[in-house]
């Protein structure tokens, strides 16, 4: 079984396009369905695409927002755009337009690249004016013309380099910022506690929008591995490359765990399988037994994190057969802290908020100093990093051994195959169609999905077939109500607002 190297990686961070100026030249290093691309034709091809997009004369710290499936460009502006001194906005290809409108008006983004059918599906007035669209096929053909090569950066490490997007339990997605020195340290520390070696092949299935999603590249790459962009339309499409690629290392959440494991695996896809990875939601004590069944010759690592300070925590595999709901212990870089209140530390056994310090944690949000000042704080006395803290939110328990347990979110943020769901933005949605006069979304409990979208609304249940329509129209499918459920007034708590809980006891009733 790997496991994670007991020595401690470099904590000084670089550029982060110096990823991949490492390595043997003729190492595979991102292998695409038009071919296998090596360490060497990686460099040569970032160095284009920063020197195009270095004489477009954005500005430096310019927004450069891409908006596509998997595939060359998405993989390799992550290092390209910092290379340039610009900085990366990658949008979901789920998303759909109205999204991608917000997040390219809330960054400033002045050029997005996507697909044409992306491009076009954009409302007039729905780009920022100093905004260029460029289609994706088009800005390797502009780079390779051009044919000027930029060398790596030389950028401080705490440049920005990327804004990821993502939804708060509250208003709008938000962008959170991140640094070289946080995505670099990030990619280095899961591919040393992972134990990546350059003969490695990571299997990509994660959107490149999120954390962890992205780190999969990225940790990769610090490691010398190759890895493997795949957008699956089913499960089945997961195995069978598993098996084409010989994939060692395959990243998933929870409700791709649960579809793949029903899935019958050959032992061509199975053999190779050195390492299992989750994020982005607890694997339950069913499924975790269910894994190590069905893949007993790979390490299985169940992760934690938040994408305001990467990841936090993991468990040593050795300890998830006896330990198989612990989300483990902080990660190299990380310094994790359970506190009873502002100053105290939880004890053995007590509940506490989880909090985050040290050079993993996050710049803030993009433009957004109230929200900024909400999540990100001094960190508490206990800590020997000091600086700015994540305060997560969330609350979990350190047992006996120091190990950490989760017990809970303190937001009203809906986790739904392993997206982040804001209910704001749905409830925003519904009301904008004019159907209903209010509207509340919640998370259900759901064993396949984590969480279920419920949307409680009051108006006419007459309305119910066009609301949905029109909510089809204008949000993407991962944040489709499952249930919705009409009222005449929405219950109040003591102190005025919502009661939340009590429309989630209603909802599950319905659900039941």
């Amino acid at each position: 079984m790997i496991r994670p190297r007991p020595d401690q990686p470099d904590p000084v961070p670089r550029p982060l396009d110096h990823l991949v100026e490492g390595g043997a030249d003729n190492a595979p290093a991102l292998v695409l369905r038009s071919g296998t691309l090596t360490r060497a034709q990686v460099r040569r091809r970032v160095a284009l695409l920063a020197g195009w997009l270095r004489s477009l004369d954005l500005g430096d710290g310019a927004r450069v927002a891409s908006w596509a499936a998997k595939g060359e460009l998405t993989c390799l502006l992550p290092l390209a755009a910092p290379r340039a001194g610009l900085v990366h906005v990658p949008i979901n290809p789920l998303l759909k337009r109205g999204q991608a409108a917000h997040i390219l008006a809330d960054s400033g983004a002045a050029l997005l690249v996507g697909t044409r059918a992306r491009l076009d599906s954009l409302e007039v007035g729905a780009v920022p004016e100093a905004c260029r669209l460029v289609e994706e096929e088009q800005a390797f053909g502009l780079a390779t013309f051009l044919g000027v090569e930029l060398a790596p950066s030389r950028a401080e490490p705490d440049a920005l380099a990327a804004l990821l997007y993502t939804s708060g339990s509250t208003g709008r997605p938000k962008g959170v910022m991140l640094s070289h020195a946080n995505l670099w340290l990030g990619a280095v520390s899961v591919a040393h506690y992972l134990a990546l070696e350059p003969a490695d092949v990571v299997l990509a299935v994660l959107p490149l929008a999120f954390d962890y999603g992205q780190n999969q590249l990225l940790a990769a790459w610090a490691a010398g591995a190759s890895a493997v962009p795949l957008d699956y339309l089913t499960p089945r499409d997961v195995v069978k490359a598993c098996a084409r690629h010989r994939v060692t290392t395959l990243a998933a959440v929870p409700p791709l765990w649960l579809q793949l494991v029903e899935q019958d695996w050959p032992e061509d896809a199975v053999a190779p399988l050195l390492r299992l990875t989750n994020s982005g939601g607890a694997l339950g004590e069913h499924l975790v037994r269910t894994l190590r069944a069905s893949f007993p010759q790979a390490a299985l690592f169940a992760m934690y994190g938040l994408t305001e300070a990467f990841r936090s925590t993991f468990l040593d595999p050795a300890l998830v057969d006896a330990h198989p709901t612990s989300i483990g212990r902080a990660i190299p870089f990380a310094e994790v802290l359970v506190m009873r209140d502002a100053e105290r530390l939880a004890g053995p056994g007590e509940e506490g908020e989880l909090v985050h310090c040290g050079p993993l944690v996050a710049q803030g949000y993009w433009r957004d100093p109230q929200r900024t000042a909400e999540r990100f704080r001094p960190a508490p006395p206990p800590s020997r990093h000091g600086g700015m803290a994540v305060w997560s939110g969330d609350r979990v328990v350190r047992d006996e051994e120091g190990l950490l347990h989760f017990v809970g979110r303190s937001d009203a943020m809906i986790k739904s195959s392993g997206n982040r769901i804001s209910p704001q933005e749905i409830e925003e949605a519904a009301l904008a169609t004019g159907l209903v006069r209010e509207a509340v979304a919640l998370g259900a409990p759901d064993e396949r999905l984590g969480q279920t979208v419920v949307l409680v609304a009051r108006g006419s249940a007459a309305n119910e077939e066009a609301l949905r329509v029109a909510l089809k129209r204008d949000l993407p499918g991962f944040m489709q109500p499952r249930a919705i459920r009409w009222v005449e007034a929405m219950p109040l708590g003591p102190n005025g607002k919502v009661d939340r809980a009590a429309l989630l006891r209603m909802a599950a009733d319905q659900l039941a």
